[in-house]
């Protein structure tokens, strides 16, 4: 088959995926035909379905080839620059989108919202990184950042620059949020000192800290587990012994 037939094959394979888009969206397709649309997009008159059919048996999932590093996707022969940049953009689209979904909305009411965004912009990740999210009086999500980055199993995090940070942007309550590159979900003895730590920081500033979830091959949440309310009872007593010695 010569090159121009094989662009005319490969053009009316796209077109009858972007059809079946249009009439059914995306929920009868397979992760390999999404790969093969983006692919498409850097590529548009090169027929990309084994490229995309490598590259899910490679990495597994559509997840996993968009959290893959471009080091690993430049093994999969036929994937070009052009390629990548559409892979890396559209996940990049896709954490913007979810970021600004966030603003402006209560955390209570659209945990889920929360849950989304930390799962899309922190699983994967090959190094430890610690988000906050900072609420305002009523739970209203005023902001979201990545605070410290840090090794494959290790983050130095400091509660007094996070309660800075929280200052600044008048929030009245937190969520922080980091992931276990392991995929593990269970707290670490670091993880619960640095929550103990940070919610009596944020005690003493009027500053409640609501939540701390974990990010690995799910999620983990400090106070669905009941672990904040023991965090809080343990502040409790630290700040009641304090006042009595005060006294």
């Amino acid at each position: 088959m010569n090159s121009s037939k094989g662009q005319e094959k490969g053009a009316g394979h796209r077109g009858r995926l972007r059809e079946r888009y249009l009439e059914r969206g995306l929920g009868g397709f397979r992760d390999d035909e999404v790969i093969e649309l983006l692919l498409s997009f850097g590529t548009p008159r090169k027929d990309c379905k084994e490229q995309a059919r490598a590259l899910i048996k490679q990495f597994g999932s559509l997840a996993a080839v968009l959290d893959a590093e471009r080091f690993e996707i430049e093994q999969i022969k036929g994937v070009g620059p052009k390629n990548q940049f559409a892979l890396s953009f559209i996940k990049s689209v896709a954490n913007r989108y979810l970021r600004q979904r966030l603003n402006n909305r209560s955390y209570l009411k659209s945990p889920d919202a929360v849950f989304d965004y930390l799962a899309h912009s922190m699983r994967g990740l090959k190094i430890e990184v610690f988000s906050v999210i900072y609420l305002d009086s009523s739970h209203g999500i005023i902001d979201s950042e990545i605070v410290s980055e840090g090794t494959v199993n290790m983050n130095t995090v400091y509660p007094r620059e996070i309660v800075k940070r929280a200052l600044r942007k008048n929030a009245a309550a937190l969520v922080v949020a980091h992931n276990h590159p392991s995929g593990a979900l269970s707290p670490s003895g670091q993880d619960i000192k640095l929550t103990r730590n940070l919610f009596l920081i944020c005690s003493m500033m009027q500053i409640r800290l609501l939540d701390h979830i974990i990010i690995g091959d799910g999620h983990y949440s400090f106070s669905s587990s009941g672990v904040m309310d023991e965090v809080e009872h343990w502040c409790s007593r630290i700040l009641i012994n304090a006042e009595n010695e005060g006294c």
